[in-house]
């Protein structure tokens, strides 16, 4: 169509996401060492290098738009924007360009198009360390494997993968096969070493699996010193014998197999068309010379796995094993002499390592081992959530207070007002007895006389702005003065005159008291609720990750390990 000429791939990383940014990196060398070539790439998620820079993107990329908008040119990532009306406001219904229309506008205007550079760390970040970071995601294990695939690994070790994939998914079908073990019996095996990423290492290892009796494959006591290699090799033997099952069990050098379907006869026809037999009459030698010719071809084009997208892994380990010779002899003395494993402690991971990880993933520096024992200030932490509650929040959620968006609030007072009485309905002409007039004399009568007559004086008066206002306070302590009489007043700290809002202490007297209604209503003291309430729950959770933890070290408030549970609200109110 219109897509220009291009190379594309579709990789299956499986459960390795690493993997995937690995080749994330791949693509933004090659862009880098051929500046003419563009490159875009995604995944089952979709435009996932935006995904890795969520915290940073302008306000109009979304989902719907982001087709061949994010591209790597020259090794830099490139967004290319929404197209600008004349009122220079962003057209939020435009279509995503084409590729053809993409590629254009990347080659004439790269530079206005470069990813802002928030957007470009965050990615560049997550493939940060590479190549060397190639080398450390590879682990070297002892396997006690059969002769066959010990020769095989030798001439395709990435048929590891599919090995281990095989094993690690299997089903009770797959398991059939693995009773006889026809193409990987158990009789000669030899001790070798084998190259796993660390992935595959611990699906493989972490995987409890128990042999066949009719298998034949026998483990060791687990005391055993060379336990885990005979283990390690019978898993891994069970995921190459299950991939062999799984063939299509055509003989690699059977002509006539691959030479009587409609592919072929497309090829043949194709070639006369463009004339390949030179004129020739069929059946001639010259003739026959060619077509054995196109046949050769045609029959390597089709069995050789690197040229088939759904290549069989079966299908290359038994073309591997008819070509190879195996030499037992010559293993067996190479496993007297073997290079030691690899250290596998990095599958142990503690707690503490794993909290590391986690702040290191969100690029967040937790406080120093020396300021554990620092006193913590309370009212930041109010003053934390009061600017989270304060931010915008639409349909797609609620902005956190670091959010790059800091454009300042304005505040029409007007226009405020003009809102609160299309509210209020201080211009409508249906109100009830119990509508804003009556609620400013405190005239709770339920009389109609007197709902109409509060109609017939509306249309008389006009309220200002400050009366309209302080009738709402009026109305809120008059609220104020019934709650004071009931036991939801117990349930908050209030605050003393004089004091400040964390050091308040818990009021007792908020009960009904004789004259209370006569006395100033004391205030609630709105941080220490907060404050307050915040440990309570950070207490409930027990030191495992909750509500309150996760939005405050969303702030990059972080609160002291809980070691004693029962002081904390306590602390709280003192």
């Amino acid at each position: 169509g219109d897509t220009p000429a291009h190379i594309g791939g579709t990789t299956l990383f499986g459960d390795n996401v690493e993997d995937e940014w690995f080749i994330v990196y791949l693509v933004r060398e090659i862009t880098r060492e051929f500046p003419g070539l563009a490159a875009r790439i995604d995944d089952n998620d979709g435009e996932f290098l935006l995904i890795e820079a969520a915290d940073f993107l302008p306000k109009w990329l979304n989902p719907e738009n982001s087709d061949n908008r994010v591209f790597f040119y020259k090794g830099e990532l490139h967004i290319i924007p929404l197209s600008e009306t004349d009122e220079q406001e962003c057209d939020l219904s435009a279509a995503s360009p084409t590729i053809s229309q993409a590629l254009t506008l990347l080659s004439s205007r790269s530079e206005e198009f470069l990813a802002a550079e928030p957007i470009r760390a965050a990615v560049n970040k997550r493939i940060s360390g590479y190549p060397e970071k190639i080398q450390a995601s590879f682990h070297r294990a002892h396997c006690y494997l059969p002769a066959g695939i010990v020769a095989v690994l030798r001439q395709r070790p990435s048929l590891v993968a599919p090995a281990v994939q095989a094993f690690y998914l299997r089903d009770p079908v797959d398991l059939r096969a693995c009773r006889s073990f026809q193409t990987f019996p158990p009789d000669e095996r030899v001790m070798t070493v084998v190259t796993f990423t660390k992935c595959l290492y611990a699906q493989l290892v972490q995987q409890k699996f128990v042999p066949d009796r009719r298998s034949g494959y026998t483990l060791p006591l687990p005391s055993h010193p060379q336990y885990k290699a005979y283990e390690l090799g019978m898993k891994l033997a069970h995921g190459f014998e299950i991939l062999c099952s799984k063939c299509s069990k055509v003989s690699p050098d059977s002509k006539r197999n691959v030479l009587s379907g409609p592919l072929w006869e497309r090829f043949l026809s194709s070639l006369k068309e463009k004339h390949y037999f030179k004129g020739e009459m069929e059946g001639s030698a010259k003739y026959l010379e060619l077509l054995h010719k196109a046949e050769d071809y045609f029959q390597q084009s089709v069995t050789k796995p690197e040229s088939s997208v759904e290549a069989n892994p079966g299908d290359e380990i038994l073309t591997l094993l008819q070509t190879t010779t195996i030499d037992l002899k010559e293993l067996e003395r190479e496993a007297a002499c073997l290079p030691p494993e690899d250290d596998d402690s990095w599958l142990e991971i503690t707690p503490d390592d794993l909290d590391q990880m986690l702040k290191e993933a969100r690029n967040e520096s937790p406080p120093s081992s020396n300021e554990e024992e620092q006193k913590y200030d309370l009212e930041a932490v109010a003053e934390s959530v009061k600017a989270f509650v304060s931010k915008v929040s639409t349909h797609e959620g609620a902005e956190m207070p670091w959010s790059s968006d800091e454009s300042h609030v304005t505040f029409d007072v007007d226009s405020f007002t003009k809102a609160l009485d299309r509210i209020l309905g201080a211009d409508s002409e249906e109100l009830d007895s119990d509508d804003l007039d009556e609620e400013q004399e405190f005239d709770f009568s339920d009389e109609d006389d007197e709902g109409l007559d509060a109609e017939n004086q509306r249309e008389d008066e006009n309220i200002s702005p400050n009366e309209l206002i302080g009738s709402l306070k009026s109305y809120m302590n008059e609220m104020d003065r019934e709650l004071a009489q009931t036991n939801v007043g117990k349930s908050f700290t209030t605050r003393k005159k004089g004091a400040s809002s964390v050091n308040a202490a818990t009021s007792q007297s908020a009960g009904p008291d004789s004259g209370a209604e006569e006395t100033e209503l004391t205030p609630v003291d709105v941080d220490m609720n907060l404050v307050a309430n915040l440990l309570e729950s950070y207490s409930a959770q027990s030191g495992l990750a909750g509500p309150t933890s996760n939005i405050l070290q969303s702030m990059g408030v972080y609160l002291p390990e809980n070691a004693d549970r029962t002081g904390c609200n306590k602390g709280a109110t003192e």
